[in-house]
């Protein structure tokens, strides 16, 4: 059997760091509003310059370094964004040629806040089918250039960043189960519905959101598919070392936790340095634990993604 592993991991912040207080002299809020709501202290926005493959050029760099893998020898790159640089190409193909990884194909994957462990489960199941070796997955967003900076719901709570993982092949799994889910119906809850047609934006080129709603249906679902991903591994919750579900809201990340019985203490937390990144949150928060130490060899780490579509979905890695 050919299964596939996590062999490195990177990210990347733009060097722009808005803290509340800053945001705060730019629209009706305040520290106190955004960090009791949230667990938001601040959040990194991209240059004026800076477009999504160059956040996901510098994470993926350093995820090749750490798994010793040059970017001529991959096989494949899937990015997740849900703000690429173009309509077209693919940010995964513009990456491709900065990275010099021109002998493998590239696509983009478009699932929002959810779209890495999407990515990851096509990246597994690429790998187990024997079709590649090595393959780059990235979550890279510049969610900055979507936000309307006069609402104060929505605005506060995204940043930018890119995160990265060098899936490869291995004999032991190293992903062990994964499971995917979409709901269109919800799709009206969070959008950005904008559109190019002739030329011109036409529609709201903003992300808009129901918080509440939004809330009550991320709190159940990542309940169902963390039960439903653990049970594909004949595990119990109280078996995984660590817990990282999408960074969107610190309320959201405790509830997760609550659920399903998982310790404060084993629930990997960023989104207080860096915001919600939507696609590029997990991988984000991945690399900060294994960096720091806390994520170790043979350990357990169940992955969760939320967002618009609706999407959701988890998957069950081991070091």
């Amino acid at each position: 059997m050919i299964y596939s592993r996590i062999a490195g991991t990177g990210s990347y912040l733009p060097a722009n760091v808005v803290t509340n207080d800053e945001l705060a002299r730019r629209v009706d809020t305040s520290d106190e509003w955004i960090r009791t709501r949230t667990g938001i202290l601040q959040r990194h926005l991209a240059d004026p310059d800076q477009v999504c493959s160059d956040l996901a050029h510098h994470a993926s760099t350093l995820a090749l370094d750490a798994a010793g893998i040059a970017a001529t020898d991959l096989d494949l790159i899937i990015v997740a964004t849900s703000t690429p640089d173009f309509i077209f190409p693919s940010t995964a193909c513009v990456l491709q040629a900065k990275l010099g990884a021109k002998r493998c194909p590239a696509f983009d994957v478009q699932a929002v806040c959810s779209g890495f462990v999407y990515a990851l489960d096509i990246a597994d199941k690429y790998i187990r089918g024997g079709a590649y070796q090595r393959v780059l997955v990235v979550g890279a967003e510049v969610f900055s250039r979507i936000l309307d900076w006069q609402d104060r719901g929505t605005c506060v709570l995204f940043g930018d960043g890119a995160g990265a993982v060098v899936l490869v092949a291995a004999e032991k799994p190293g992903v062990l189960g994964s499971v995917l889910h979409a709901d269109g119906s919800h799709s009206g809850i969070l959008s950005t519905p904008g559109h190019v047609r002739d030329g011109k934006v036409t529609g709201d080129p903003f992300l808009r959101m129901d918080g509440q709603a939004v809330f009550k249906l991320a709190v159940r679902v990542l309940d169902e598919v963390a039960r439903e991903t653990l049970a594909l591994c004949k595990m119990e919750p109280a078996e995984i070392d660590w817990l990282i579900p999408h960074q969107a809201n610190v309320r959201i990340l405790d509830a997760t936790a609550k659920r399903l019985g998982i310790p404060a203490g084993k629930t990997i937390i960023t989104v207080d340095r860096h915001a919600n990144t939507s696609a590029a949150s997990v991988p984000l928060a991945l690399d900060v634990a294994v960096r720091d130490g806390r994520i170790k060899r043979g350990h357990k780490v169940l992955l969760e993604g939320v967002g618009g579509g609706f999407t959701w979905g988890a998957a069950l890695v081991e070091f």
